[in-house]
């Protein structure tokens, strides 16, 4: 007889909006891996770091100038909670990176508190991932990576970098903090995609 049954096939919820292995949940976890940095909005700057040494850089006011989306997406948490149909704004990757000339792959996201995670360029693009100031209507709670936080909904929610400072556009995949300690480099949700 073998340790699995033929018949285990996980937990299932029955909701096709979940993928694999997750539940849904009402509220909205906090998990960090370590203290909540306080950013002051006159401080605050998103940055994109270019290959070529070349930097960009938004302050809060040229940030909010920006054209903001309204986004409605799940997010789904490696730990297995899903919460669903969440609403935020923020702005586009598609915005920010427009213009941007790159031969890499791949990003690193900085956050303030010195939190990194790598992100493929091309799951930043077409309407994909936002950099999200406003959660449910509310300005983002500092809990929850306020002032801004990389929204990267499609994949599980380490990728989506509370305090989001900037993204550095590199040539090759370098893991972040969580993909250092064991988590898979990319993420998908529904390819259950959580550990290396």
């Amino acid at each position: 007889m073998g340790i699995v049954s033929s018949g285990f096939r996980g937990r299932r919820s029955g909701n096709p909006a979940l993928p694999p292995g997750q539940h849904e949940t009402r509220d909205f976890p906090v998990l960090t891996a370590g203290p909540a940095p306080l950013i002051p909005l006159e401080e605050w700057e998103f940055f994109i770091a270019m290959e070529n040494g070349r930097r960009l850089s938004w302050s809060w006011e040229e940030f909010m100038a920006l054209p903001q989306d309204e986004i409605t997406k799940d997010i789904h948490c490696v730990t297995s909670w899903s919460k669903l149909g969440t609403v935020w704004r923020g702005v586009s990757l598609d915005t920010l990176l427009e213009g941007v000339e790159t031969t890499g792959g791949f990003t690193t996201a900085h956050s303030y508190g010195g939190y990194t995670t790598n992100v493929p360029v091309r799951d930043l693009l077409e309407g994909k991932a936002w950099v999200a100031w406003e959660f449910d209507g509310e300005p983002l709670e500092r809990a929850h990576g306020g002032p801004a936080r990389l929204l990267v909904p499609h994949l599980y929610f380490w990728k989506s970098a509370k305090w989001i400072h900037g993204l550095e556009l590199t040539g090759k995949e370098a893991p972040g903090f969580w993909e250092s300690n064991g988590y898979h480099l990319h993420g998908d949700p529904w390819r259950e995609e959580r550990y290396s």
